[in-house]
């Protein structure tokens, strides 16, 4: 406890007693929050670690001790989710402000704060004791605390170690929306995956100007993705489709032509729209056939409606659904024969048009990115070359058609063919800072 502050228990006696019974729990939660809010913007960072641990860790890792903490006396009437509900949003008040005001370096003590080597539930003369050492080791055994660490780790310490902490950015997609963490969590999270996004963008622009400039150095700037050199062949190939057939003109004139259908009419039209321009017209058959059995089946009752903008984000996040994760679970039929296959470019843009005509299915579709990826980590990297590869090309293609950055194909040199897909050798690509014209 810091000299220079009252502890909580003196703050608020009334909500702090051992008669627990008689507790209202959320008020006291409330004032638990109210308290560490406004330390939190009004005492040094080391004040508030040394207030932190006084409240809910000092007492519980000494072999003896003589009375049970403060803090779990509130919830010791078996409300162990009652007390992680408080010490989690407890940790996000926390992380939330030190991210905002850039003392992020003070979040991993706050981590380490866990790690405590005495904590093993001994024989005590006092059982309430024992019930709060167990607590807390859940706690320190849990997801939650597995989420916690992530803002905690450096950018460069999220890609070490399992391959899928490569793809935090969507785990974290995931807690922002999720109602039952925390509302701290939730917008800690939004911000860490905006840091790691905006990063990410910010590397791809580097390396490719780097990669192709002969004077650039070789080291400042690595390749963000893990697909090696031969991604800026892929680049090119992503970004040649530019003109009045890029995917931006066409989603545009996509969303225009289908006002006014019905849903039957725009179960079809989207059909058309996905597989328009995929070169492998074999492919394009079975997919077609397969994606329109599926979607014909959705909301069949609702067929003759006129589509809403309701119906049509709907109908959309179904469509992802559908190339992606039907059940949250399991991957879709779809996305393994697309894959499995070798197409994984083919299901990427398939994706990025759907997202192009419902920008607000941005979000449910990184949820559904994270589904898969928590499916497939429980297997070793080797058995899921085919998903990190999509993977890979899913962060490169959307990265690349970012409201914020625009990329061109410039032709530097002259080459007899009259389709520069068969010499993209001749080309360079160019990033710039898109302008909001609606300033």
């Amino acid at each position: 406890m810091t000299a220079n502050s009252l502890s909580i228990s003196q703050e608020y006696p009334h909500c702090i007693t051992s008669n627990s019974r008689q507790v209202n729990v959320q008020i006291a939660q409330e004032e638990v929050y109210s308290f560490f809010i406004r330390i939190v913007n009004t005492m040094s960072p080391d004040e508030v670690l040394c207030e932190f641990k006084a409240f809910f860790i000092d007492g519980l890792d000494l072999e003896y001790s003589h009375s049970v903490p403060e803090i779990y006396k509130i919830f010791l009437n078996d409300k162990e989710q009652d007390f992680r509900n408080t010490l989690k949003r407890c940790i996000y008040i926390i992380i939330n402000t030190w991210k905002t005001t850039r003392k992020d370096k003070h979040i991993q003590t706050l981590v380490d704060l866990f790690t405590i080597k005495d904590l093993k539930v001994k024989a005590n003369y006092l059982p309430g004791l024992n019930t709060c050492k167990s607590w807390l080791e859940n706690f320190i055994n849990s997801k939650d605390y597995q989420e916690i660490k992530l803002f905690a780790a450096k950018h460069d310490e999220l890609h070490k170690g399992h391959w899928a902490n490569r793809y935090t950015s969507y785990f974290l997609v995931a807690q922002s929306v999720n109602e039952n963490n925390p509302r701290e969590q939730q917008e800690a999270a939004k911000k860490l995956y905006r840091q790691i996004k905006d990063k990410y963008k910010f590397e791809l622009a580097m390396y490719i100007a780097r990669s192709q400039s002969a004077v650039s150095s070789t080291t400042r700037y690595k390749n963000p993705s893990v697909l090696g050199d031969n991604v800026l062949h892929l680049i090119k190939a992503i970004v040649l489709k530019k003109g009045a057939f890029s995917h931006e003109n066409i989603a545009n004139i996509f969303i225009k032509q289908t006002q006014g259908q019905t849903l039957e009419q725009f179960k079809a039209s989207i059909e058309k729209y996905l597989f328009f321009s995929v070169d492998n017209q074999e492919l394009v058959k079975t997919l077609r056939q397969q994606f329109g059995e599926i979607l014909s089946l959705w909301k069949k009752a609702h067929n003759q409606e006129i589509l809403t903008k309701e119906l049509f984000l709907r109908a959309c996040n179904r469509v992802i659904d559908c190339f992606t994760t039907e059940n949250g679970k399991e991957p879709s039929l779809l996305f393994v024969s697309l894959l499995t296959q070798g197409h994984s470019l083919t299901l990427v843009i398939i994706l990025l048009k759907t997202i192009l005509i419902s920008r607000n299915s941005r979000r449910h579709l990184e949820i559904k990115i994270a589904h898969l990826i928590r499916y497939y980590e429980k297997y070793p990297e080797y058995e899921c070359k085919w998903v990190i590869n999509f993977m890979e090309i899913f962060n490169i293609t959307f990265a690349i058609y970012a409201e914020n950055v625009e990329y061109n194909l410039i032709k530097m040199e002259e080459d007899e063919s009259s389709n520069p897909q068969l010499n993209l050798d001749a080309y360079r690509v160019f990033s710039q800072m898109k302008v909001d014209r609606q300033k």
